[in-house]
């Protein structure tokens, strides 16, 4: 019987490498090789499967029909090797060895060093690697197998995912000091200037939920919307440039210390967001990203 040879799972590696950054010397520093050790290893794969993946040329690498296919279907491989692992580590002690979590930057900065201190304190052999990036291109990287769980805001369409809830976060309307001094605490959606409200730039999911918090059409048509991050607004909100949201994760964070600007609940129908924690379904460390969720839960 003719000897089957398969691709490597490290030649696999080197092909999603460079599918994900399109660029050889990127690849080849995401896989911690030479670039030569990589440009080689794409080779030895193709003469293996005697087709084409990859066309090169001096200023674009550009992936072939058939090298894009392969490219998704190595993926999936390299996931399910991975979980081959995480299968062996659930076996063992809780909340050990490698995770990847994303984390969106409306959180991030808020939440974690609440969380990181127990986490090193109770589970010292986790080593929790951290991504900060919107829910999106978390999302992508969750069921790319990129990142192993997300802690995200919903509502949010991540996909078939499955979830813990972890608390509710409130959101405040955040104004210059004396600006709605006559207003009575919390504050209505219809009490909000539309030309006056400032809202992160499209891709940070809190905008929707403000938004959808507020259910006030002319606020969605009006606001500008140019903030990259919730410290940012902050500062443009203590300059007088206008008023935004924010949640209750960021106040408690201290975000307004050392700044005139005052901040007052919103009295909407849905005035919050839920903070929760996603994995891939059917994952073999579901245990750990519940337990993960219980450490989440409790700085809630």
């Amino acid at each position: 019987m003719a000897a089957t040879y398969l691709p490597t799972l490290k030649q696999l590696q080197y092909l999603v490498a460079l599918k994900d950054h399109g660029h050889f010397g990127r690849a080849a520093e995401a896989c911690f090789v030479t670039q030569s050790t990589l440009s080689a290893g794409l080779r030895e794969l193709e003469t293996l499967i005697g087709v084409t993946l990859v066309e090169r040329t001096r200023r674009v690498v550009r992936f072939t029909p058939l090298g894009e296919q392969i490219a998704a279907k190595a993926r999936i491989v390299l996931r399910e090797a991975e979980e081959l692992g995480d299968m062996a580590r659930a076996a063992g002690r809780p909340l050990s060895g490698e995770m990847r979590m994303s984390v969106i930057p409306t959180i991030a900065p808020f939440l974690l060093p609440r969380i990181l201190p127990r986490l090193r304190r109770d589970y010292p052999d986790l080593k929790l690697f951290l991504r900060e990036e919107p829910s999106g291109p978390a999302c992508e990287a969750l069921h790319n197998g990129r990142t192993d769980c997300v802690l995200l805001a919903l509502p949010y369409a991540c996909g078939e995912v499955a979830s813990m809830k972890l608390f509710e976060d409130h959101l405040f309307l955040a104004f210059p000091a004396g600006e709605m001094a006559s207003i009575a605490a919390p504050v209505s959606p219809d009490e909000i200037d539309e030309t006056r409200l400032l809202l992160l730039e499209d891709g940070h999911c809190l905008k929707d939920h403000a938004l959808a918090a507020c259910n006030r059409a002319e606020l969605r048509a009006e606001a500008t919307m140019l903030g990259t991050s919730l410290h940012t607004m902050v500062q443009m909100v203590d300059n007088g440039l206008g008023v935004t949201m924010l949640p209750q994760i960021a106040l408690d964070a201290g975000i307004l210390d050392h700044t005139t600007v005052a901040a007052r609940p919103l009295d909407a129908a849905h005035p919050s967001r839920t903070l929760a924690l996603v994995w891939r379904r059917a994952s073999p460390r579901e245990r750990d990203f519940q337990l993960l969720g219980e450490v989440l839960k409790a700085a809630g």
